[in-house]
């Protein structure tokens, strides 16, 4: 992929671009962003090209150009049309949303991946209810802690908190589980909540700080 796509579309955007093109990939995961949609229809033609030259395609179903950004919204507004379009991509619901300051918030938990995780943390601790709470409780931690290292993005607090409050509840219900008289309550399990389960927080910069730091001042699309 580095050289069927991430060199093709270097030399595609030095020859062709008048805007800016920005490509983020993962595996064969990619999001392509452009400032002009004549060049984006242009380069989804060019890219099926290329492609095919290597009997590779693009997936039907995953593959869209849609209006997105920081002023997708206002200017859809501005044109009688709806809403700009969500998309998925690398656990995220990516949306142009806006934060209660009226700041651009582009990406939230995708709520489909954390139900899956959920759901895994669930069997696991049914599997371990039966062990000491001290060595449950620091699992339950490792695995926030871990959560929180992928998905703790500015803005994205709300889904955090969600992700810790329902995964003490499978705690919860695990231990409830543990005899038949079980003497747990939601008093108790709080209790062991906020004894073990950090408290989830940002720990990714902004966009703009992280694209700043790393490009030092250059433009990375020349």
């Amino acid at each position: 992929m580095h050289y069927v796509l991430d060199l093709w579309v270097h030399q595609w955007r030095t020859r062709h671009a008048r805007g800016d093109v920005l490509i983020v990939r993962f595996a064969d995961d990619f999001v392509v962003g452009f400032e002009h949609r004549d060049e984006a229809e242009r380069f989804w033609a060019d890219l099926r090209d290329r492609l095919a030259k290597f009997s590779l395609e693009l997936n039907a179903e995953k593959t869209r150009l849609i209006e997105f950004g920081r002023f997708a919204a206002r200017k859809r507004k501005a044109r009688g049309l709806g809403k700009p379009e969500t998309f998925r991509f690398l656990g995220f619901t990516h949306i142009c949303g806006s934060t209660r300051s009226g700041h651009f918030k582009p990406r939230i938990t995708d709520s489909k991946r954390m139900r899956a995780k959920l759901h895994v943390i669930e069997g696991k601790l049914a599997r371990r209810r039966h062990l000491p709470v001290p060595e449950q409780g620091r699992w339950l931690a490792s695995v926030l802690r871990g959560h929180a290292n992928y998905y703790g993005v500015p803005d994205n607090g709300e889904a955090l908190r969600a992700f810790r409050y329902f995964a003490t509840e499978h705690w919860y219900r695990a231990l409830r589980r543990r005899g038949q008289r079980s003497r747990m309550t939601w008093e108790r399990m709080r209790r062991l909540r906020d004894r073990w389960l950090p408290w989830p927080r940002a720990v990714h910069p902004w966009p703009d700080a992280r694209f700043d730091a790393r490009t030092q001042g250059r433009s990375p699309v020349r």
